[in-house]
């Protein structure tokens, strides 16, 4: 992102095992986003995938529940190297994101050592808030019209990384629910990406999998795209894999009852 170039993800909620990491990196995708606000993997599994993902290259980021900083924090110091707050609509939540998750002086999160970020060297408190505050991302999610009319707010808050549209509940929130080609949800997109340009921030996208819709929105500029779920992507592949099947078996009984 930092080159101006889309980095891509893909949300982690049905695998449970560390493979998912190097499966992900093989897949080509750029970071993962492991959700434990919709899903109901453990902090613990959160936290092996997150260490099995640093060390084959591919970014971990972890999804919690609104307002739950303890967890945040301990995925945190568990491997993940940037959180991902859902529901943020004021600059007011933004900044206290920032307070939250970030070490001294810019915030107020406690300094361990013994990372596995790190290798868990025991380097001084120094290096590690250092490193880290510079190293991690803090990425908020708007999905409410509140949100989108404040983005230009919580994109001048200094720490905030990434400003990630969710469009699945913004297009619910806007009376349009799964309308994702209503234009509606492209101004909002468009407004997002004109705050994070003017303040320095990189725009986000979630939520739009339709291979026929994204090519608008990529267009418009996101740099920090969500691609769709472990889950329902191998749902979609089998489906093709099983469909295929079903039509090729059906006409080989064809074949030998005629």
């Amino acid at each position: 992102m930092e080159r101006g170039e889309v980095a891509i993800g893909i949300g982690v909620k049905l695998a449970r095992t560390i493979e998912i990491a190097k499966g992900m990196k093989a897949a080509d995708y750029d970071w993962l986003f492991i959700d434990l606000e919709h899903g109901s993997m453990s902090l613990d599994t959160a936290a092996q995938i997150a260490t099995a993902a640093l060390d084959v290259g591919i970014t971990p980021l972890c999804r919690v529940p609104n307002g739950e900083y303890g967890m945040a924090t301990r995925l945190l110091d568990n491997g993940a190297m940037g959180i991902v707050m859902p529901h943020v609509d004021t600059a007011d939540e933004a900044r206290e994101v920032v307070a939250r998750l970030k070490f001294p002086p810019i915030g107020h999160r406690s300094v361990s050592s013994g990372l596995p970020h790190l290798d868990y060297k025991p380097l001084g408190m120094r290096v590690v808030a250092e490193t880290l505050n510079a190293a991690m991302l803090n990425v908020v999610m708007l999905e409410t019209p509140q949100a989108i009319e404040n983005a230009e707010e919580i994109a001048s808050v200094p720490g905030i990384d990434v400003l990630l549209v969710g469009s699945n509940d913004l297009c619910a929130e806007m009376g349009i629910p799964g309308d994702f080609a209503n234009p509606r949800l492209g101004e909002a997109v468009s407004r997002v990406v004109a705050a994070c340009r003017k303040h320095g921030k990189w725009p986000g996208l979630a939520g739009v999998y339709d291979e026929a819709l994204l090519p608008r929105y990529v267009e418009l500029g996101p740099l920090f795209v969500l691609c769709g779920t472990d889950s329902s992507m191998l749902i979609q592949a089998a489906s093709r894999r099983a469909g295929f099947m079903r039509k090729l078996t059906s006409a080989e009984t064809q074949r030998v009852a005629g």
